[in-house]
């Protein structure tokens, strides 16, 4: 078996846009039109073939509920302080802010996405 997207319903797929591909430099891969909605697959060359896929559909509820079990996506940067930057130039706001886990030898900090998800920001240390 191999590991191929994970999937997350979005309110507002230009806000979600932006913040996965201009924020966290992802790249739409491919487009897919169903029935009910539009699916964006989105990855890097970094990543290799895992993607995200942001599901557009077209009746949304008033709001999507975050589960209890989905606990964040994660990202490796090589700069905490250049994305500390990057967070104040789009807006953004740490929901922690960068702290040192000295046991696994790095940075780490959280933000959310613009539906509430999780996000965790890993800068590994020497």
């Amino acid at each position: 078996m191999k590991f191929l997207h994970s999937m997350i319903r979005v309110k507002d797929l230009q806000k979600s846009l932006n913040f996965y591909c201009d924020f966290l430099g992802m790249e739409i891969q491919e487009i897919k039109e169903l029935d009910d909605c539009k699916l964006y697959f989105l990855g890097n060359k970094e990543s290799g073939d895992v993607q995200i896929e942001l599901t557009d559909n077209f009746e949304k509820p008033e709001e999507y509920k975050n589960g209890n079990a989905f606990g964040h996506f994660a990202f490796q940067t090589d700069s905490m302080k250049n994305t500390s930057e990057q967070i104040k130039k789009f807006g953004y706001d740490w929901l922690y802010e960068p702290f040192t886990l000295d046991a696994v030898s790095s940075t780490i900090a959280f933000i959310k996405d613009p539906d509430g998800n999780e996000i965790e920001i890993i800068q590994k240390n020497k």
